[in-house]
């Protein structure tokens, strides 16, 4: 009969949902330490998908690919705010703590324009996604204008907020709506046709929060709002209804972001917590966290990196590489040449094969006698020294640091079964039962493996009982193990009174929540 190898017995894993291993792919994350918090992430739509960092006086320019700045724009005289990037990556606004509103030329980083007109710092800057020369900025002064950049004029004004106006964005479906969000709790939806607000949503609970961060999906029918803690939905449709409020965060909402399908939304927080939501059922469907507050946050158009800005700044890249497909190669093998420009008539030529990774099969006579040959199985040093019998070193095999602790219970759970952990244990100096007795010290606690614990820690006392005071080492090792075991006790004692506690408050509760039954006269 073979030799059966020690099982070990290891701890289930949790499974995870295939939602939750795709976001998972986002991992090696890169930390890049910024001057100040990085207060604003955006990517270029266009590639190579670029993105600008803001943080402190400056707005950089990063290159995906390596995380390496290409471009420095610091021509600020206050701190920058909301580095915006144009769909072709070649302009960028950004605004200051002076009120400037500013547009440059990424590659050359000259000022193109520059527009004055607001009072206090501007925190929102954004070009229009269906005007291309349009900007919208959003101030502390309350205002919200639009700005034409040929021109260099102010196209319209929008005054009805009341307090300051940190998020707003130009309607992804029409060029003349814009959505903001205001620290006088409401958000408005104005039309620069009419110059009038022709929306108000606003939470109805009294002492609403500020509104963070607006957000619109590319329909135009639903915004989402984030005040404080809570995510809100809006039906723009149905006359700025709120459909959904969502509490999963435990701090306030300082980001949100769609991803390319616009399937899912990101949500980063002060909680240091980032939230994957389906757009579909508005669940959780995954959680990411980071090493300090979030305030900002943005995903690439191609879907390979989640950049996230944080207070203490550092700006965190995850990064995910994407499978390439064989028809991702093949396009990029025939673009461009004459073949394709037949119309694919000979597109096998240049496409390159790809090798299978089935195995090959046996092609020989029919008659033809094959021997199968069966590799055996390669055991461990602790197996080889348990299937000679060694088991004295077969447990030292298992008590080094590089073992996990998994592995050494089971080896002694298998010398337990043969009856050979006396003989394991027995006829050793202080050097060898020292890795026993630390072993017993660091994971009596464990509720894996006290029992265990225990039945070896009384096998060991009835062992060498007549040599202890011997060693100062060893007595110290037993002292130890002593006094793991009296807090553990003390321990336990301490739960269940807090669990008899706790009954008496649970059926206590049930009592007075159960009506009381109708008396028969």
């Amino acid at each position: 009969m073979d030799y059966q190898a020690v099982v070990v017995q290891r701890p289930p894993r949790a499974r995870h949902s295939p939602e939750s291993r795709y976001w998972r792919q986002f991992k090696r994350p890169v930390f890049i330490k910024e001057y100040a918090p990085v207060t604003a992430v955006h990517f270029a739509p266009a590639k190579p998908h670029r993105y600008a960092v803001t943080a402190a006086t400056r707005v950089q320019i990063y290159a995906p690919r390596t995380q390496k700045v290409v471009k420095t724009i610091s021509r600020f005289k206050d701190v920058a705010r909301s580095g915006h990037l144009r769909h072709d990556g070649k302009l960028l606004v950004a605004g200051d703590d002076t009120g400037l509103v500013q547009v440059f030329d990424v590659n050359s980083r000259a000022i193109l324009r520059t527009f004055d007109s607001h009072k206090q710092p501007v925190h929102v800057t954004k070009f229009s996604p269906l005007t291309p020369t349009h900007v919208l900025s959003c101030s502390d002064d309350t205002t919200v204008k639009l700005w034409d950049i040929p021109s260099q004029s102010e196209i319209i004004t929008f005054v009805a907020h009341t307090d300051y106006v940190r998020s707003g964005q130009v309607s992804p479906s029409n060029p003349h709506l814009v959505l903001t969000g205001s620290y006088d709790a409401t958000m408005r939806l104005f039309d620069s046709r009419t110059g009038q607000c022709e929306l108000l949503m606003a939470a109805t609970s009294p002492g609403a929060s500020p509104v963070e961060q607006v957000l619109m999906l590319p329909s135009g029918s639903v915004a989402l709002s984030a005040a404080g803690p809570i995510l809100r939905m809006w039906d723009l449709n149905a006359g700025g209804r709120c459909i959904r409020a969502l509490s999963n965060h435990q701090k306030t909402i300082t980001s949100l972001a769609f991803d390319p399908n616009v399937a899912r939304l990101l949500t980063g927080s002060l909680d240091q917590m980032v939230k994957v939501y389906d757009i579909a059922s508005y669940k959780v469907v995954h959680t990411m966290r980071y090493p300090a507050p979030v305030l900002s946050l943005a995903i690439s158009p191609d879907s390979t990196h989640i950049a996230a800005g944080m207070s203490d700044g550092t700006l965190s890249v995850r990064q995910r590489q994407p499978k390439a497909s064989q028809s991702d190669m093949a396009d990029a093998l025939t673009t461009g040449t004459y073949e394709t420009f037949l119309g694919g008539a000979l597109s096998s030529v240049g496409q390159g094969r790809v090798k299978a990774k089935t195995k090959s099969t046996f092609h020989g006579d029919v008659d033809e006698l094959r021997v199968e040959s069966r590799r055996a199985p390669r055991l461990r040093e602790y197996d080889r020294l348990l299937k000679s019998f060694k088991y004295s070193a077969a447990l030292d095999a298992v008590l080094r640091k590089n073992v996990r602790p998994i592995t050494t219970f089971s080896l002694i759970q298998e010398l337990i079964h043969r009856d050979g952990l006396r003989s394991a244990l027995s006829g050793r100096d202080d050097v060898l039962l020292e890795p026993v007795l630390r072993l017993l010290v660091k994971h009596v606690a464990d509720p894996r493996f006290g029992e265990m614990v225990c039945d070896i820690s009384i096998l060991l006392i009835d062992m060498y009982a007549p040599a202890l005071g011997q060693s100062p080492l060893i007595d110290s090792l037993f002292l130890r193990l002593r006094k793991k075991v009296i807090a553990e006790i003390r321990f336990q004692k301490e739960l269940m009174k807090a669990k008899g506690t706790l009954e008496m408050i649970f059926s206590s509760a049930t009592l007075v929540s159960t009506p009381a039954l109708p008396q028969n006269e």
